[in-house]
């Protein structure tokens, strides 16, 4: 995924530490519950088998400035895959929302306006019958 899509403030020392496509492993796996990171993560540790010991070690570094709880943070996420073009329907499964929630998700809240990175329908094709 090349393009950035900036983070929301309450996961950006998340994104940070971790870079962007492990963050959104990390958020998808822990994501909406409590977690404890050791300062000294074991080899068995579930943190360790998903991210490494190197991605556990970045997190125990900013674990002060963690909350508690985990985000999920699915919107975020669903912003990232939409711009990297994963379609809305695959992305709505993969986040287990509805297709409603993620077109949502991708409009900008003040506008209601398209966010840069979604890919348009061309409403214009000459193929298409005309309903009127």
């Amino acid at each position: 995924m090349t393009d950035k899509v900036r983070a929301p403030a309450h996961i950006a020392k998340i994104v940070e530490a971790l870079g962007q496509d492990r963050a959104i492993q990390f958020l998808l796996e822990f994501g909406g519950g409590q977690l404890t990171i050791s300062r000294r993560p074991t080899t068995k540790s579930r943190l360790v088998t998903t991210l490494g010991a190197d991605g556990a070690a970045a997190l125990a570094e900013i674990a002060d400035h963690l909350p508690r709880r985990i985000p999920t943070a699915k919107p975020w996420i669903a912003r990232v895959w939409a711009s990297a073009g994963t379609p809305i329907d695959q992305i709505a499964r993969q986040l287990h929302v509805s297709n409603v929630a993620v077109n949502g998700w991708l409009k900008d809240p003040r506008t209601g306006e398209r966010l840069p990175g979604r890919a348009r329908r061309d409403t214009n094709d000459p193929r298409q019958l005309r309903l009127f």
